[in-house]
């Protein structure tokens, strides 16, 4: 048989930008190819015109190329089962089965999951009828959250000040069907106070492999007011001592990545704990099945490893954990989003500016498209802007100075992605130039 050759990643957005960015830093010279990919992948990788629900075609590209490897970004294949069809033919993909995915694709699941393994969490409720919802509705007090069960492209969470709140949160996705098919069983749980990080392990069964924390901002607005979007910014690498590093990695992921493999579904992919920090320690709010994004492109500039080199080292027992931890830098982004986001994002809008931008930033590319040789918005989120430094405070005014060179009609952002990160204490930054 020939050697493989090449890399593909699956997906389209930021983080799979961040992905080939890694990739081609790592190895030069090396094919890589993306599907669908965007103008900005274009520019590293050869993009194939494949939806990521099309799993059969994807596997049929991936022998095509002989692929030595296939990586999948989103959440929405992984769940599908897109690592068991390549599996099914022999073809090398780094990510979870469908039955490790579900630890994502289902929130109930998760929760018991998180029950078994003696994982703390918030106290919560899983629900299939509205009638039974809302009657556990009226024995509640105090701040809830609503979550729907499936996968809601980050946006199937919903905060609720109170217990009036949540019922209208509840009818909205189990009677309106405001999540589609994912909010058919819901989750109400307790609204936890603290701050929120977001931690992510290299898992291969029951080995387990911390990478830096980062700090994603989800709400649309300043001072965390507004919506849920997908993520509007992030920081890494958040500080956290090294004893809280152990806390999280023994006491929260590894009796996730036990519990599955005793279950007879053993994780192999990158483990994704959204965690609250609260006066009590740190709390698991939900675990994904993959990189997070926008935290995906403030993590992969920061590493000194590439990921397939790691995972080939955590199966093989030989991989110095510390080596992943060890970052010298840090990293700031913040995501431009079009008019209208989240709600309802009005896209096809000229985009400028980039490359006097790219003087000072990384960036990467969300929902970007060509038309008539202009780069212009083709969805709700469209570039994410990272600035990198000695520390939080110099990355993120290198990313608002990169922000303010850019230009599209009705362009959003929050002006504070990183001002909360301890140790970081100037006011919010807005751009040098407007």
């Amino acid at each position: 048989m020939p050697p493989r050759h090449g890399i593909f990643v699956i997906g389209g957005g930021g983080r799979e930008h961040a992905l080939i960015w890694h990739l081609a830093r790592a190895y030069p010279g090396r094919p890589l190819y993306c599907a669908p990919g965007n103008p900005g992948i274009a520019r590293l990788a050869t993009c194939l015109p494949i939806p990521t629900t099309d799993l059969a075609a994807l596997a049929d590209v991936a022998a095509s190329l002989d692929a030595e490897l296939t990586v999948v970004g989103p959440e929405a294949p992984l769940v599908a089962g897109v690592v068991d069809v390549f599996a099914a033919r022999g073809l090398p993909i780094l990510g979870p089965t469908a039955a490790a995915a579900r630890i994502e694709g289902s929130k109930a699941y998760a929760k018991r999951l998180m029950e078994r393994a003696r994982v703390p969490t918030a106290a919560y409720a899983a629900f299939s009828e509205p009638a039974s919802a809302l009657a556990h509705l009226r024995t509640c007090t105090g701040p809830l959250v609503v979550k729907a069960d499936g996968l809601a492209a980050g946006k199937g969470v919903v905060l609720c000040d109170d217990p009036e709140a949540a019922e209208l949160a509840v009818v909205g996705m189990m009677v309106d069907g405001d999540f589609g098919d994912a909010g058919r069983t819901i989750v109400i749980e307790e609204r936890l106070e603290g701050d929120e990080i977001s931690a992510f392990a290299l898992v291969d069964g029951e080995a387990v492999a911390l990478l830096p924390v980062a700090q994603d901002h989800k709400r649309a607005l300043d001072g965390d007011l507004g919506p849920n979007t997908g993520g509007m910014g992030a920081v890494a690498p958040y500080p956290l001592p090294a004893l809280a590093f152990d806390r999280i990695r023994v006491g929260l992921i590894e009796p996730v990545a036990h519990a599955m493999c005793a279950e007879g579904h053993p994780f192999r992919g990158v483990l994704f704990a959204g965690l609250m920090l609260t006066a009590d320690g740190p709390l698991v709010i939900e675990f994904n099945c993959r990189l997070g994004d926008p935290e995906a492109q403030v993590l992969l500039p920061l590493l000194h490893v590439s990921l397939p080199d790691a995972f080939a080292d955590l199966a093989a027992g030989r991989l110095n954990p510390s080596r992943l931890l060890d970052v010298d830098r840090a990293a700031a982004g913040v995501v431009l989003a079009s008019r209208g986001y989240p709600e309802q994002p009005q896209i096809g809008d000229a985009i400028g500016g980039l490359d006097a931008a790219a003087e000072d930033a990384l960036l990467f590319h969300s929902g970007t498209a060509v038309r008539d040789d202009q780069l212009v918005t083709a969805s709700g989120r469209v570039l994410t802007v990272v600035g990198e430094g000695s520390d939080i405070a110099s990355a993120r005014t290198r990313a608002y100075q990169a922000v303010g060179r850019i230009q599209f009609t009705g362009m959003r952002y929050r002006h504070d992605i990183g001002a909360r990160v301890p140790g970081v204490t100037d006011a919010p930054t807005a751009p040098l130039v407007s």
